[in-house]
């Protein structure tokens, strides 16, 4: 051969290894280098070993060339056919030169020491490498795990705080809405007492307190009956017809006008604060709502450098509140010049008789429309008491049904149990066996039907008592609305509180 395979140099302890970089040279291939202790693999072959050793080629002597004439064959014995094996002449040239020969035999080997000490340096770099790489893992878990951690620290917070904002917004858009709606209520009866306040006359103050105080005994109506009826509607009327006198009172009209220019500024700025609020909460909730897997979320490189705030939260809240307490100082005013008015209304009339007719009209009519639904009441009230008699008592026979599956089931259980007494190949899973099983599950699957069915009793018992109670309230609250219209309203209502010589 020309050249003998490649061997490994000298091992170097791993002490020493670690303070240098190694280096890998193989025929044909780039250099492998390892700074530190972190080795960096050549690409495309990451496979490569990354070993700190370096190859060498030995190199034949001048005098002697490592050839396959150097071995001879080995001692045939005789009779055999097969091919005599040829061993390596390991003293080459032995009868030539001695010297030369153990030169070329011992050039490529290690000796023992070195041996072990290049096993104990591999030994120790992979224990090294693999604590390191260990520590590393480690260190990456928890480096992993601290970030996740304190990413979803950081985002619950962020929602936390959208959360707290969001609950501000709708606190101050609540304020502003309701105090809106009372202003907008409050706007719409002076609008109305302005365009009445003309026919309003002083001589008409008994009907108007009379139809004021049924319109007031009516309010103590409980629950659905504070319906708007036609008795209500006719006081409402006859309350109207009577301020469509208030001539009077034409000296205020100015004033009302300019209270309802403060009001309309009042409620602009209502409105333009509860749009933006409602922007805000609409924008604030998407925001709250957002997840690591919402559609939608993107990068948006520089954002958090961007500001465009106008205001902090204390400008922000002053801001509102300083709306809403002009509101209420200007729907206080509102209220005021109201209650001056209403002490001041006069009615035509002309139009007084026919207002006062008509409301004891309708109270009537009203009055007997509640004595019927309170008689169809009581009907309805005894049928659902019989029902609930009913079904309390199948609710008896539900749970009785449910005790008399007790001893079925005990006969079946003692069954099984004394057949599994049985000794030997007597312990056959025959018919009688399944059919106990059987029957064990079927008595559970009943019992379960019953106790469902139990459930489902005593829930519509519930709601039949829930719904017992909600009729007598409700026909308390008729007895109550009818003690009102007969005996209150239509008992003030008796005689013509004025004279037909009023002048208007």
């Amino acid at each position: 051969m020309a050249k003998s395979t490649a061997m490994f140099s000298q091992l170097q302890p791993w002490s020493s290894v670690a303070a240098q970089p190694c280096m890998e040279q193989t025929v044909g291939a780039p250099i492998t280098t390892r700074v530190g202790n972190y080795y960096q693999t050549p690409r495309p072959h990451p496979w490569r070993p990354t070993l700190g050793f370096e190859n060498i080629e030995v190199m034949p002597l001048p005098s002697q060339p490592v050839t396959n004439a150097l071995s001879d064959p080995c001692y045939t014995p005789y009779g055999m056919i097969t091919e005599p094996l040829k061993f390596p002449n390991l003293v080459t040239g032995f009868e030539r030169n001695p010297a030369h020969a153990a030169r070329a035999a011992l050039y490529t080997r290690y000796t023992p020491m070195e041996w072990c000490q290049g096993n104990i340096a591999k030994y120790n770099e992979a224990d090294t490498m693999r604590n390191y790489s260990e520590r590393l893992r480690g260190d990456f878990i928890r480096v992993l795990r601290e970030t996740d951690e304190k990413t979803t620290l950081g985002q619950r917070e962020s929602g936390r705080r959208l959360g707290e904002r969001i609950t501000d917004i709708t606190f101050w858009r609540n304020e502003c809405a309701t105090e809106l709606e009372k202003l907008i209520t409050e706007n719409a009866l002076l609008s109305n007492m302005r365009q009445n306040i003309d026919k309003a006359i002083l001589d008409i103050e008994g009907p108007l307190h009379i139809a004021q105080e049924c319109l007031y005994h009516r309010e103590n109506r409980d629950g659905t009956e504070r319906v708007h009826d036609i008795g209500e509607q006719a006081l409402l009327k006859e309350v109207e017809t009577y301020r469509n006198g208030q001539e009077r009172l034409r000296t205020l009209v100015d004033k009302i006008r300019a209270q309802l220019r403060n009001n309309r500024a009042v409620q602009f700025e209502l409105e333009t604060d509860v749009r933006s609020k409602e922007s805000a909460l609409g924008t604030d909730s998407m925001c709250h709502q957002l997840n690591n897997f919402s559609k939608g979320i993107n990068y948006y490189g520089g954002i958090e450098k961007y500001d465009p705030s106008i205001t902090d939260t204390t400008t922000w809240a002053e801001n509102s509140n300083r709306i809403v307490q002009r509101s209420q100082s200007e729907r206080t005013k509102t209220v005021q010049m109201r209650s001056d008015i209403d002490n001041l209304i006069n009615v035509v009339s002309g139009t007084i008789w026919d207002a006062w007719s008509n409301t004891n009209n309708a109270l009537a009519k009203r009055a007997a429309e509640l004595l019927e639904a309170k008689g169809k009441l009581q009907m309805h009230l005894t049928n659902l008491q019989q029902e609930i008699f009913n079904i309390e008592k199948y609710i008896e026979l539900l749970r009785k049904g449910i005790q008399d599956k007790t001893n079925p089931m005990k006969v079946a259980h003692t069954r099984l149990e004394a057949r599994s007494h049985r000794k030997g190949i007597e312990l056959c899973r025959d018919i009688a066996q399944d059919r106990l099983v059987s029957e064990v599950l079927d008595i559970q699957d009943n019992i379960e039907e019953l106790h469902r069915k139990l459930e489902e009793a005593e829930a519509q018992h519930q709601q039949l008592l829930k719904t017992r109670a909600t009729l007598e309230t409700d026909l308390h609250n008729k007895v109550n609305s009818l003690f009102i219209d007969r005996e209150k309203c239509i008992g003030m209502r008796r005689s013509f509180p004025i004279t037909a010589t009023i002048k208007y």
